[in-house]
């Protein structure tokens, strides 16, 4: 199957509807050329609503992470995004998201990664990426998982989301942006410049 196949069947998803408190619009944004598949948790509601992939502070974070400015993040072919789920699960009583929905991941990521044969390396950005990706090999938490990040080379590195509600951990985690950040954005650029 083509990735134009599997992109046009993930966009006529349905498989959630009705348990959403609004109508699917699943968020995915691959092209055949993509080297990094940046893999979170799902898309929120601004990205919900703008139909663009980190369009949003969490998005700015991520990108200086990456050393990408907006341009480049949603114009060079070699960077793709597509979350466990690719639909906004809605907002839970206490003003965070939902957990994305497991059904999503397991309906499409296989297919999907399928067809992308140029991928290289894929940001895992929170545990739920994390867990599905890494399987028994990540670890009791995100912050242990993202602390053995040298162990994933080089097919997965793992993060924390970059939402604003993670800013106390990386600041009680500074070996994140003095480590990890700096190998990312070396990764990164190496990877759009090929």
């Amino acid at each position: 199957m083509s990735l134009d196949a599997v992109l046009a069947d993930i966009r006529a998803c349905r498989a959630c509807e009705g348990e959403l408190p609004h109508a699917p619009r699943p968020v995915v944004w691959v092209a055949p050329t993509t080297r990094l598949l940046i893999c979170g948790q799902a898309p929120g509601r601004r990205v919900h609503e703008s139909g663009l992939p980190f369009d949003d502070a969490s998005g700015e974070r991520l990108r200086d992470w990456l050393g990408v400015d907006r341009e480049t993040f949603y114009g060079h072919p070699a960077i793709g995004v597509a979350a466990m789920a690719f639909c906004f699960p809605g907002t839970n009583p206490k003003g965070g998201d939902y957990p994305p929905p497991p059904r999503c991941a397991a309906l499409w990521r296989p297919r999907l990664i399928g067809v992308l044969p140029k991928m290289e390396l894929t940001l895992l950005v929170g545990s739920y990426a994390q867990r599905w990706a890494l399987g028994e090999r990540a670890g009791a938490s995100m912050t242990d998982t993202v602390a053995a990040w040298r162990d994933h080379l080089p097919a997965y590195v793992p993060t924390p989301h970059p939402s604003w509600r993670n800013t106390a951990w990386l600041r009680r985690n500074p070996w994140f942006e003095d480590e990890v950040v700096p190998y990312l954005r070396a990764r990164v650029s190496d990877m759009l410049a090929a």
